[in-house]
């Protein structure tokens, strides 16, 4: 009787340390698989993270294009414009303002006064917009008068205003409006790109003669 007590005690004991011995163990495995779970857990955040950085980084990219392509546009908008009509010439300087100086003819043909950037022409529509070069240096103006006179029977088809000639020159400025300062009265080889036609008396195409 008392054995079988004795065993009894035993058994009860027995199978309650083995109870605890699951429950440990279903403890620890729960314990053992949350590292995993939070490790797995993070690993989907740094993905999320990445392709958000990814998604932000080709938006970034995608407007660094357009400012360059801006940029390229602002480029193309400055190129100077094409010319209708281009050819060279022997050009002579001259500045009439009705003043009467140095054989001053009177105000210009066009009605404009007398001004830098005011060319004449023996044959081009007055107002037409014209743009000159020497050694690399440009002055865009219009024809505003007529001439020169006999010079444009001998290639001279351009009379530039005083400050147009000398800057083409040498990049300097005249003496004086009537004076270019130099011992040069013509440039032969001015290059000359006809920009626009004016509305006014003349002929368009290559220059001609006064008369």
């Amino acid at each position: 009787m008392q054995k079988r007590a004795i065993n009894a005690v035993l058994t009860g004991v027995t199978g309650t340390a083995l109870a605890g011995m699951l429950v440990a163990g279903v403890a620890a495995a729960s314990n053992d698989s949350a590292p995993d779970q939070k490790l797995l857990s993070q690993q989907a955040m740094a993905t999320q993270e990445h392709k958000v950085s990814q998604k932000h980084g080709s938006k970034g990219s995608a407007k660094s294009d357009a400012k360059a392509s801006d940029k390229d546009g602002v480029k193309r908008a400055r190129k100077l414009p094409a010319a209708l009509l281009s050819g060279k010439t022997t050009a002579s300087y001259y500045w009439d303002d009705g003043s009467g100086v140095n054989g001053d003819t009177g105000a210009p043909a066009s009605g404009k006064p007398m001004q830098k950037g005011l060319f004449a022409s023996p044959s081009w529509p007055l107002l037409t917009k014209v743009r000159v070069t020497y050694k690399g240096r440009s002055i865009t103006g219009f024809i505003g008068d007529r001439g020169p006179g006999l010079p444009s029977h001998n290639g001279v088809m351009l009379d530039l205003d005083t400050y147009t000639f000398r800057y083409l020159l040498d990049g300097k400025k005249p003496e004086s409006k009537y004076n270019a300062g130099t011992g040069e009265g013509h440039i032969s080889g001015v290059k000359w790109e006809v920009l626009s036609w004016g509305s006014g008396a003349g002929k368009r195409g290559a220059p001609q003669p006064l008369g």
